[in-house]
């Protein structure tokens, strides 16, 4: 009987028998929290059209189908190494994307859009004031403690009008609905607000993962806002073509995919602090080019940060004299530093009577009702409701402060932690806010196959425009899986979701992709910072040092099969044995204490495996990913993907003691993830300087163990064995047969490993191509004379172009090693430019 009505009350006729089930089933087995109110039910116990509409849509899904399609978007999310951080941290986690969006009427939708433009132009109208002339303080409509008080008040920017006109570009408000089922604040972000970059992600996964659900919802596009926001950031510029950067603590940000998934979306350059220099009063980036002048930053280190020289002086995230720059009028830095000021709590409870006082309304949106203690009368309010009320810091922590404090119930605390908090409150009243405590409204969340009601945030986000702010049609959503929080962030127990506002129309399909007939054709993709040439170029180094220790590894597992069984057709005898250990152990591969403790077996698995040596496999591939994560915003997916799968595989092999075989089936494997990766990099790679600092940083590591491989086995008393295993590292064995029919000699294998122009794997090889990608990147030299990294290269390609395969010998190797390393130390120096080694470009008038 509840299935019939149920199927009645959803009055679905168009959904066959087996989808009305699934749907009946769903909505019979919800149970809304009583007194909270629920986004899937309203107050009737009615289920809402627009989430009728979109569980009818899900329902046609076979059950099979439903969880097929679930997994395609946790697939994507860990293929695509969509990741975050939790403070404290060191490993990232997966993003907890739930499959079901929160589902929003374009009713719903107006009333919060217009709650959420109104606050924040009033939030710039109380910043504009506060580094103005501070009316609100002089006319007491502000207490001079609520902005003294804050750690988020930058003095030296007081009077300081923003490059650009405007301090807040980019608005979050965290909202959710109150018991009477109005939308409430919760929280203003105007720091540096997160959380963008994850929505946009968010929408791709979930609209790729239910296409057809997606495109039947009519579901409101969020490209127009990111559109909006570029032009918005473009518009606080001087120059009409500005360069835009994007400011990132760095890859330990809680949130660094995300701004670097934000930065490859709109174009921008992502920058780290040490990227940035000041100077005579504007910002320049370090690229490859010399320094470029940085037009508008946007800004997602904390404002105490930005500055060492005029703020935190231990800050390693900022630039010294930032502020300077700002003052000059040199550079826009949005959010402006300083804004941080509005998220002190105790501002709050004065919003509703400036918001009248300045714009002559009432807000459309209220906030969590707060009372500062900085007050008398408010003070007494939360002395007579202690038990009642949530306690919280009324502003934000300084570093190094009890940043452990966080808002709480009385009653939810130890004794010892209630007394303190009296203790507090007595000594220092104006440090703390009470709040009235709000149980978070309710969306449907998928349990298990089941629909259950989950708390949960929606950050809405507005951005500064020429024609004001936009709001993003949609936003951030978090959910719990408790029923009674009171504020959630992310960490254990949380989820994230998609955000559909809800058309009654269909929604144009609209990307970012620009349809301006007048748009300039370009070929590059702009500057190459230094810090993304460092990285590409070491990771190039990383994966090539991975490869040549592969290939050692397998030569050791080889050397304890049957001869019949290796791919020579030849096994190793004792002396290359001990040879491939000495190189194992010199790479740093094995622990030099205990490699003479291990047998060749436990030597191989070591060196693969193992993590005592900075030099073995799954260390350099860890390197690597490192590396690749500094810079993820240059990457494909695709290529993150297998270097993820690479490390994953090593990591799943810890612990095992397998055989030689086992250990050869790895290598052989990981050697497959090496060549897929070289494939992509080869294939899909544009050919700007980021391919060529990524392909250099291969060639110059091939040639320097090349090098060191040929003294090695193929030295004046090396035996047949030796130069075998010579021909394996460097993968001629087929190459070698075919051209000599007369067997194993010095001479001819020694010039094919470093000497043979048309071998791929040859030192000279490398080195021509290591000179063609030199010739095409930027000259920092304006007087016609050759730059550092040329000068040392080709004196090594004049002479191993003229040199006899017969004239080689250890010494002589050993000098070709040596220029290498040189070539290495040249090359950093002129293009990874840190500190006092930033160039400016002499070629050039002036700094562009």
């Amino acid at each position: 009987m509840a299935r019939d009505f149920e199927r009645r009350l959803c009055a679905r006729p168009d959904l066959d028998v087996s989808a009305a089930r699934r749907l009946s089933d769903w909505l019979t087995n919800y149970r809304p929290v009583r007194g909270i109110p629920d986004e899937l039910m309203d107050v009737t116990g009615r289920p809402r059209p627009e989430w009728l509409q979109f569980l009818g849509e899900l329902a046609e899904y076979s059950t099979a189908e439903t969880h097929a399609r679930f997994d395609l978007a946790r697939r994507h999310i860990r293929d695509a190494g969509v990741t975050y951080r939790i403070s404290g941290e060191n490993k990232e986690r997966d993003w907890p994307l739930g499959p079901l969006p929160l589902i929003l009427s374009k009713k719903d939708w107006r009333l919060i859009a217009e709650g959420v433009e109104q606050r924040a132009n009033l939030l710039e109208l109380v910043l504009q004031d506060l580094y103005g002339h501070a009316r609100l303080i002089s006319s007491d409509m502000l207490p001079a403690m609520v902005l003294t008080g804050s750690v988020d008040y930058i003095r030296a920017l007081s009077g300081v009008r923003p490059p650009g006109g405007s301090y807040l570009q980019l608005y979050a408000a965290d909202i959710g609905r109150g018991p009477d089922g109005r939308w409430w604040v919760v929280d203003d972000r105007t720091q540096g607000p997160s959380g963008a970059g994850y929505a946009l992600e968010n929408r791709l996964v979930l609209s790729r993962a239910f296409t057809g659900v997606y495109k039947a919802m009519n579901v409101q596009r969020v490209a127009p806002f990111f559109d909006s926001m570029r032009k918005g950031l473009a518009a606080a510029a001087e120059r009409s073509e500005p360069r835009i950067c994007l400011l990132t603590p760095g890859p330990h940000s809680t949130t660094y995919f995300e701004q670097a998934h934000l930065a490859r979306y709109l174009g921008f350059l992502l920058v780290e602090g040490d990227d940035l220099v000041a100077r005579d009063g504007k910002v320049y980036v370090r690229t490859i080019d010399g320094l470029k002048r940085a037009d508008v930053i946007l800004r997602r280190v904390d404002a105490d940060y930005v500055d060492p020289l005029e703020l935190n002086n231990e800050s390693q995230l900022g630039v010294a004299g930032l502020l300077e720059a700002i003052r000059a009028g040199g550079v826009s830095v949005l959010n402006m530093p300083g804004t941080g000021l509005l998220e002190s709590k105790a501002l709050l409870g004065f919003l509703p009577s400036l918001c009248r006082y300045l714009t002559g309304e009432d807000l459309k949106m209220p906030n969590v009702a707060t009372w500062w203690c900085g007050q008398a009368r408010e003070r007494r309010i939360v002395e007579d409701n202690l038990d009642q009320m949530v306690i919280a810091p009324a502003f934000n922590f300084a570093a190094g402060a009890d940043a452990a404090w966080k808002p709480s119930l009385i009653g939810d605390l130890d004794a010892d932690r209630q007394a303190a908090l009296r203790t507090r409150l007595n000594d220092r009243p104006h440090d703390l806010v009470g709040q009235e405590v709000v149980r978070l409204s309710t969306t449907p969340a998928w349990r298990a196959g089941l629909l259950e009601p989950a708390p949960f945030v929606l950050r809405v986000y507005a951005a500064r425009t020429p024609d004001g702010f936009k709001i993003m049609p949609g936003g951030f959503c978090r959910t719990s899986d408790r029923l009674d929080v009171r504020a959630i962030s992310m960490g254990d127990h949380v989820s994230a979701a998609d955000v559909w506002v809800i058309d009654d129309q269909p929604v144009e399909a609209i990307s970012l992709m620009p349809s301006q007939e007048n748009v300039k054709v370009r070929r590059v993709t702009g500057h190459l910072p230094s810090r993304a040439a460092d990285n590409l170029y070491w990771l190039g180094r990383y994966l090539e040092r991975a490869e040549a220790t592969l290939r050692l590894v397998r030569s050791v597992c080889t050397s304890l099969m049957d001869p019949d069984a290796t791919p020579s057709g030849e096994g190793a005898e004792g002396d290359t044995r001990a040879g491939l250990r000495r190189l194992l152990v010199a790479w740093g591969a094995l622990p030099s204490d205990i490699a003479a403790e291990l047998d060749e077996t436990q030597a191989a698995r070591a060196a693969l495996v193992g993590v005592e040596a900075f030099g073995s496999v799954i260390n350099l591939v860890r390197d690597a990913g490192r590396a690749a994560a500094a810079m993820r915003e240059r990457l494909s997916g695709e290529f993150w993907s297998l270097l993820q799968n690479l490390e994953l595989d090593l990591a799943a092999q810890q612990g095992a003691s397998g055989s030689e075989a086992e250990t050869l089936l790895q290598v052989e494997a990981s050697l497959r993830l090496l060549y897929a990766l070289s494939g992509l990099e080869g294939e899909d790679m544009n050919r700007g300087p980021g391919w060529s600092f990524l392909d250099m940083g291969r060639r110059l590591e091939r040639a320097i163990n090349t090098c060191r491989l040929a003294r090695a086995f193929a030295g004046e008393q090396a035996d047949r064995d030796e130069l075998s295993c010579l021909l394996d590292q460097t993968d001629s064995q087929i190459t070698y047969r075919a051209r000599y029919l007369e067997g194993l000699a010095p001479a001819p294998i020694l010039d094919m490993a470093l000497l043979d122009p048309f071998n791929p794997r040859s030192v000279v090889f490398q080195v021509n191509c290591l000179r063609q990608r030199l010739r095409t990147l930027p000259s920092l030299v304006g007087h016609g004379m050759m730059e550092s990294p040329l000068r040392e290269l080709l004196p090594l390609a004049a002479e191993l172009e003229t040199t006899d395969a017969g004239d080689l010998g250890s010494v002589r190797i050993q000098a070709f090693e040596a220029s290498l390393l040189r070539l290495s130390d040249a090359i950093s120096d002129r293009f990874f430019q840190r500190g006092a080694h930033a160039a400016r470009a002499t070629k050039l008038a002036g700094l562009a």
